[in-house]
């Protein structure tokens, strides 16, 4: 039997894996399992074999993290308004404390609340951009 087909069947199980769990990594896995089967098709030993798999793994893996596609996008949980409905409500603040924290009423409770660096400790209006634990960060409304 050519191990060629070892190395393609192998490149297919990488690619199944890949599109169960969405990472690239997987797929990075697979070009490397298609580069040594290409190498036993054409006769290679299997050390350069598993050399060859090996560097393109590293070679793609490096490639796709320059051009960013494995960078993570998104805000974090604790601000992203699709994971936290909190994220964009509007709270009024009746007066801040001097370490720049506040009581406010929401969602029929008292809540801590934490003013966002850069923004001025006056009452009024605040939107809510970040949850820490069970405290609010609020910003002042645009």
């Amino acid at each position: 039997m050519n191990p060629a087909w070892v190395w393609f069947g192998l490149m297919a199980l990488a690619l199944i894996g890949e599109v169960m769990t969405g990472t690239f990594y997987l797929l990075m896995v697979a070009v490397g399992f298609a580069v040594a089967g290409i190498a036993a098709w054409l006769g290679v030993d299997i050390a350069w074999q598993l050399v060859l798999c090996a560097a393109a793994v590293v070679l793609c893996t490096l490639l796709l993290k320059r051009l960013n596609v494995l960078k993570k996008r998104g805000s974090p949980p604790s601000s992203n308004a699709n994971v936290n409905m909190d994220i964009g409500q509007t709270v009024k603040v009746e007066a801040w404390n001097e370490d720049r924290t506040a009581r406010v009423w929401y969602r029929g409770a008292h809540w801590q609340a934490e003013l966002a660096p850069g923004a001025e400790p006056v009452a009024g209006q605040f939107v809510i951009t970040e949850m820490r634990g069970n405290s609010l960060v609020l910003s002042p409304t645009r």
